[in-house]
């Protein structure tokens, strides 16, 4: 196997190009490479879950692909056209510094090696994703399968190795331009064109138009499922209980704030404390008091329906009765870097405000895609 991808260049001086890559893997391999780059710069922003996980599938969708297209493809993307073991790999790194050097039609030895190596960790990344999608979101296929607790873990490996997984990416791009320098040829054009220039003696096996075409349009159709169904699916938080007397009589003065947004002690002591409530006086029956009640012990942070109902709970001491949202531990970490100039938009004005960046602000589930800021100069 090795010797039919080697490429002879001791007297050949004639040269011809030759198709090596056909149109399906350079099309995997380009929007491998974008689907990344938009999941690696989306990360870390809530505003951008949304994007973050769109391209997540696609990253995923062109991965199982690939697999398939390893199995069945063409001659040169066949997963046993390169399936080098570890002393091939070592005598091609042995001799890469030498004038006997290798050269390959196909992937090299160590190519190969850490093409597998980056199929094998973004599996790893995208199962992470949807666990995780699942865990802490509440989305996905595998929405409220696991505890937000587990659901948080697998973000921090999903993390972990989506920052291994660019290293090695890293790693790869640096082999290209190396190997590219060796051998004078531009590999990172053959991924682009499909074509190398090699000695007319040499020769490179046909790759079938017709099957080209055909993975074509799966790989266009895979592209196009993902991305419908996902935007057919927007973020959009589960239906919290909901109670008439509670929604009538907080929403009189302000938004209605769902009981899920503080520890059942803090609601307790607020209708205790009801004459006296922010300077004024809630003045509520016996009867309307004790629904109200009944509602917000219920349905209180510790109830863990949402990811921000289960983050207020674990992160607020015991020995800590928040009478206010914005002083939870949570709250002050979520909006730490959010500008002056944001609160002091005209359609904000106070941090009590949710409805001005949650879309979802009165139904109380709080998504970290459904936020969006006021149209401001000042980064978040």
């Amino acid at each position: 196997m090795i010797n039919r991808s080697l490429v002879e260049t001791a007297s050949d001086t004639s040269r011809h190009k030759i198709r090596i890559w056909d149109l399906p893997t350079r099309l995997f391999h380009w929007l491998l490479v974008i689907a990344f780059i938009v999941a690696m710069l989306s990360q870390g922003d809530d505003r951008y879950l949304d994007v973050h996980v769109v391209s997540g599938y696609l990253f995923f969708g062109l991965l199982g692909f690939r697999f398939i297209w390893g199995i069945i493809g063409t001659h040169y993307v066949r997963f046993s056209h390169f399936a080098f073991d570890w002393k091939a790999v070592w005598h091609y790194l042995k001799m890469l510094p030498t004038k006997q050097r290798q050269h390959f039609l196909g992937h090299n030895p160590a190519g190969s090696w850490a093409i597998f190596i980056i199929l094998g960790l973004g599996l790893i990344v995208s199962l992470t994703g949807l666990l995780t999608l699942g865990g802490e979101e509440r989305h996905g296929p595998f929405a409220g399968m696991i505890s937000f607790a587990l659901g948080s873990s697998i973000h921090e490996w999903h993390e972990v190795t989506a920052w291994l997984l660019l290293g090695l990416i890293s790693i790869h791009i640096v082999g290209v331009l190396v190997e590219s320098w060796l051998h004078h040829e531009n590999l990172i054009k053959a991924m682009i064109t499909g074509l190398k220039s090699v000695p007319v003696s040499v020769f490179a096996q046909p790759l079938s138009v017709q099957r080209h075409g055909f993975t074509a349009t799966i790989l266009i159709l895979v592209i196009i499922v993902i991305g419908t169904w996902v935007y057919s699916k927007p973020f959009i938080g589960p239906k919290l209980p909901d109670n008439v007397v509670w929604r009538e009589a907080c929403g009189e003065c302000h938004l209605a704030y769902h009981p899920t947004l503080l520890p059942a002690r803090s609601w307790q002591r607020m209708l205790a404390e009801q004459h006296e409530h922010f300077e004024e006086d809630l003045d509520l029956d016996d009867e309307t008091l004790l629904e109200i009640q009944t509602f917000l012990m219920a349905n209180a942070a510790e109830s863990e329906l949402t990811e921000p109902a289960w983050k207020i709970n674990n992160s607020t001491p015991p020995e800590q009765t928040p009478l206010r949202i914005t002083k939870t531990a949570y709250w002050i970490e979520q909006h730490q870097n959010i500008a002056d100039e944001i609160w002091q938009h005209p359609d904000v004005n106070f941090q009590g405000n949710c409805g001005a960046c949650h879309l979802d602000a009165e139904q109380g589930t709080f998504e970290d895609a459904a936020m969006r800021l006021p149209s401001s100069s000042v980064p978040f």
